[in-house]
């Protein structure tokens, strides 16, 4: 009669190992499903970088060449400015073929750039046509100086511009805004919408469809792309957080 309790005990205590056991394999078994499945994240995330950076180059391959094009015909219609034209497209010339394969570009590069860009395209412009091109920009910001922008970056919101508006009507306009303050690079671009019907191109809509995509696998959220109509007046507005971008690229090392 004695011998139950002692033997009670001994069931208790064997079930107790049993018990333990189970918790110890479980716990092991968790923690290297946990390391599974954090190597199988580091893995996806590698190949999703990867994706991101061909996907990147093919992008930016369309869209040199489609530029290139829209800066030849713009010369070619006014011939008699062609002297001028040819020194500002010198210029563009050398922020594409050395600039734009860069990864980032300074502020001031680019917008550099732009402004070449848009002295081409004025040659298409009628001479009581409106164009006003404002620069605010805060040159001493430590940013304005650092390769942090994405070349060419502004090209679709100026050609846009060009491309839906009547630039040879003196009531059209074109308003080009650049700044740059608290290390924000902003570009904002007006135009009234022309009233003539546009032939449709083949390769419409790359250049936004483009842009779109570039800023998204860059600058992911740091950024914010507005585009809208206010009566017969077309807005675009793109600002990016340079400073944001450049406190995660160092976190991401």
């Amino acid at each position: 009669m004695k011998s139950i309790p002692i033997q009670t005990d001994f069931i208790l205590t064997g079930v107790g190992l049993i018990l333990v056991c189970v918790i110890c394999y479980l716990l092991v078994k968790l923690s290297k499903s946990e390391k599974e499945k954090k190597e199988t994240r580091n893995k996806f995330e590698q190949l999703e970088n990867k994706f991101n950076i061909l996907h990147l180059e093919n992008l930016e391959s369309r869209l040199n060449p489609h530029l290139f094009k829209n800066i030849l015909n713009s010369i070619q219609s006014h011939a008699y400015q062609t002297y001028f034209a040819l020194d500002k497209l010198a210029n563009v010339l050398d922020y594409i073929l050395y600039e734009s394969r860069k990864k980032f570009v300074t502020p001031k590069a680019e917008i550099e750039f732009a402004l070449n860009l848009i002295e081409i395209n004025k040659i298409k412009v009628s001479p009581l046509f409106e164009l006003n091109v404002k620069i605010k920009i805060h040159e001493t910001e430590p940013l304005y100086e650092q390769k942090l922008l994405a070349p060419l970056i502004s090209i679709d919101l100026i050609e846009n511009a060009f491309k839906h508006a009547d630039l040879q009507s003196s009531d059209a306009f074109i308003s080009i805004t650049f700044e740059f303050n608290e290390n924000n690079f902003s570009l904002t671009v007006a135009n009234k919408i022309s009233t003539r019907t546009s032939l449709k191109k083949e390769n419409a809509g790359i250049g936004a469809e483009t842009l779109e995509q570039r800023l998204k696998i860059i600058y992911k959220d740091n950024f914010t792309l507005n585009r809208f109509t206010e009566g017969d007046v077309f807005i675009a507005h793109l600002k990016i957080n340079l400073l944001e971008h450049k406190s995660k690229m160092l976190t991401a090392g």
